[in-house]
Parts: C-alpha cells; sequence; structure tokens
C-alpha cells in the first residue's frame, strides 16, 4: 500500500511538472520577439583582388530598450556554390523601440568568379542566394536566433559600368 501511495505521490509531482513546464514554454511563445527582412544582394565595387556585394538586415525591435547582437553569420551561394561566408565582426545592438539596419558585406575573389563564367552568359546575370543567421540576446529567454534568405539574381558590372 506505501508503494501505490509512492507512485501516486510520484504522478501528481510528475503531472504538476509537465503542467508548469506547459504554462513556461506557451509564456515565452507569446513574448514579443524581432523581426527581421533581408535586401537581395547589389553589386558595391570592386578591387584589384576581388568585387564586393552587399546586403541589409532589418532588424525592428518590439523592446523599449535596445538588444544585444550576438552573432550575425552569412553564407552566399552563386550557382549552387558557396562563395563567401563569414561572421560580422561586433554586430553591436539593436535600437529600442525602432529598426536597426546591419550592412552584410561579401567579397568574392575574380578567380571564383571566373569559374562561374558559364552560368553567367551573354546578359552577366548571376544567381544567387544568401542565407543569413541573426542571433539576439533577448531578456528571459536567452538567445534568439532568426534565419533569413534571399535569393534572386544581380548584374555584374561591365567595363563599360567602372568607366
Amino acid at each position: 500500500m506505501a508503494s501505490e501511495h509512492a507512485a501516486g505521490e510520484g504522478k501528481q509531482k510528475q503531472s504538476l511538472m509537465d503542467k508548469a513546464k506547459e504554462f513556461v514554454a506557451d509564456k515565452i511563445a507569446h513574448i514579443p520577439k524581432p523581426e527581421a527582412t533581408l535586401d537581395g544582394v547589389t553589386f558595391k565595387g570592386l578591387s584589384r583582388e576581388c568585387i564586393t556585394l552587399h546586403s541589409n538586415v532589418n532588424v525592428s525591435n518590439p523592446y523599449d530598450h535596445r538588444l544585444p547582437i550576438c552573432e550575425v553569420t552569412y553564407t552566399l551561394k552563386c550557382a549552387g556554390r558557396e562563395v563567401a561566408s563569414g561572421t560580422m565582426p561586433d554586430p553591436g545592438w539593436i535600437a529600442a523601440s525602432g529598426t536597426t539596419s546591419l550592412e552584410i558585406t561579401a567579397k568574392v575573389p575574380y578567380d571564383f568568379l571566373v569559374s562561374l563564367v558559364r552560368d553567367v552568359g551573354r546578359d552577366w546575370d548571376l544567381d544567387y542566394e544568401l542565407q543569413v543567421r541573426l542571433t539576439v540576446d533577448l531578456p528571459i529567454v536567452g538567445n534568439f536566433t532568426i534565419p533569413l534568405s534571399t535569393s534572386g539574381e544581380f548584374k555584374l558590372p561591365t567595363l563599360k559600368d567602372l568607366f
């Protein structure tokens, strides 16, 4: 009889624990979270070694205090091949009750672009996919990662565009 009583008490504790977990999970699920959008990739410039492409991540903050950005990582693929990836150094903060724009810059070496010439064709368009992971430190919740991606095509500059 004592073992039946102990088993019943164990089930009650487990049931109470499950209800507490459900309650906390429900509350966390309904906490306002930052939202983000990702612009398309555009040509920014060129140097002797590479071309520079960029995009902007626009992050809105629902809180009345700024939020630290822990990490922003990105991967840029062109014609299905990874051409650039990295982590933004010191991404900073998301402004309180507002929107913050972060520029992601990717440098693509010329030798890699030459290998993609098959995809470029006569119109100098290059298909791309940009994947970004933005990790923000939320109060109570902790680190919260927003996955973003965009795809499309951008025009490579011609000699006429450069001069």
